[in-house]
């Protein structure tokens, strides 16, 4: 099974999520990260998530920022994206059928970004992202 976690910059928390991820599947699955935007193509992660990640025991710090596009669509199983404007977005670019593959990652609630905050918003954005990651695994990946 393939994943890709979605978020606006692919620096933030998307990375977060594919390294949380990651962590908790076998090599059986994939797991990617994109963003919908293009601010951050190339770069690695912020350095407070690459720093929270580290902090329990995660390297996210080779990742590189990619923009999503709709060939994803095709490549991936289930895209798992951080709040409602991600999925707006990816949405507007899914045909009807590949709607089906877009999930928030938390049901019901966002993850929050937290680029303009302090490392405790990284740290906090962790928890939500691996408690959501722990529901993730268990619904779709029998876990």
């Amino acid at each position: 099974m393939r994943i890709l976690m979605v978020c606006l910059g692919n620096i933030c928390r998307s990375p977060l999520a594919e390294g949380i991820l990651k962590s908790k599947l076998n090599a059986n699955f994939e797991v990617d990260s994109a963003g919908t935007a293009a601010y951050h193509v190339g770069n690695p992660p912020d350095k407070r998530s690459i720093a929270v990640a580290q902090q329990f025991g995660i390297d996210i710090s080779q990742q590189r920022a990619r923009q999503f596009k709709k060939d994803d669509f095709n490549s991936f199983d289930l895209i798992i994206v951080m709040d409602q404007n991600n999925y707006n977005d990816v949405v507007e670019l899914a045909t009807p059928a590949q709607r089906r593959k877009v999930h928030l990652l938390r049901e019901n609630n966002e993850i929050p970004d937290p680029y303009y905050g302090d490392a405790s918003a990284f740290e906090a954005v962790f928890h939500l992202i691996d408690t959501a990651c722990e529901t993730l695994v268990k619904k779709y990946c029998n876990g």
